[in-house]
């Protein structure tokens, strides 16, 4: 059996901070894992900005409540849904993901929690797993599933290469070029046709 594991912010829905970073007018806050292949050091920077200018997790939410999926994300999963077994692999929070998850009819999502102190300020962070995204495929790969996977960041490269097959969608030029093993998208049905080729290439 086979399974698709894609990355979420980038590939199906905008980039949460970059979104933010635009509403509150704060332009640090657009550094991401395609800027950033720390992850630790990134939320710690975030989370520390964040308390700096009185910003809690309620403003993030009010933020996200009013995004959208990318244009043509949801029929692309939908076709793929209706192939594959399909499951989200990211490193957003449970807390920011929902209302994006809804509109996008509630794939599978595994992803992290945040800590929330008692005045509403995001106090720190709860990784799943560490390097979850790469250990998620091993385990399905453990499990006897032939694995698919797309992503657009640093993040994503790790299960990439764990990944009978991997892709690049919607990367920045310089992922592109640091990576070039993976075939870049930059569409929705040209990521969906390779999807189909590879599974076939596997299905043998």
């Amino acid at each position: 059996m086979q399974v698709v594991c894609l990355d979420l912010e980038g590939v199906l829905v905008p980039e949460i901070w970059i979104a933010f970073s635009e509403r509150t007018g704060i332009p640090e806050l657009r550094r991401t894992t395609r800027d950033e292949p720390d992850y630790d050091k990134l939320m710690r920077f975030r989370i520390a900005l964040l308390r700096e200018r009185g910003l809690k997790l309620a403003d993030v939410q009010a933020v996200i409540g009013a995004m959208a999926p990318l244009p043509g994300a949801k029929d692309f999963l939908d076709s793929l849904r209706s192939r594959y077994q399909v499951i989200i692999l990211s490193d957003t929070f449970y807390e920011f993901a929902d209302p994006l998850m809804r509109q996008l009819g509630r794939p599978t999502l595994f992803c992290h929690n945040l800590d929330i102190d008692a005045d509403g300020y995001i106090a720190g962070y709860r990784l799943r797993q560490a390097d979850q995204k790469r250990q998620a495929i091993h385990a399905l790969r453990l499990l006897n599933f032939q694995v698919i996977a797309a992503g657009d960041s640093y993040n994503d490269t790790g299960m990439l290469a764990a990944a009978h097959a991997g892709f690049l969608i919607h990367p920045p030029d310089a992922i592109a070029r640091q990576f070039p093993q993976y075939p870049v998208h930059r569409d929705y049905p040209g990521l969906l046709a390779s999807i189909d080729a590879a599974a076939g290439a596997l299905a043998g």
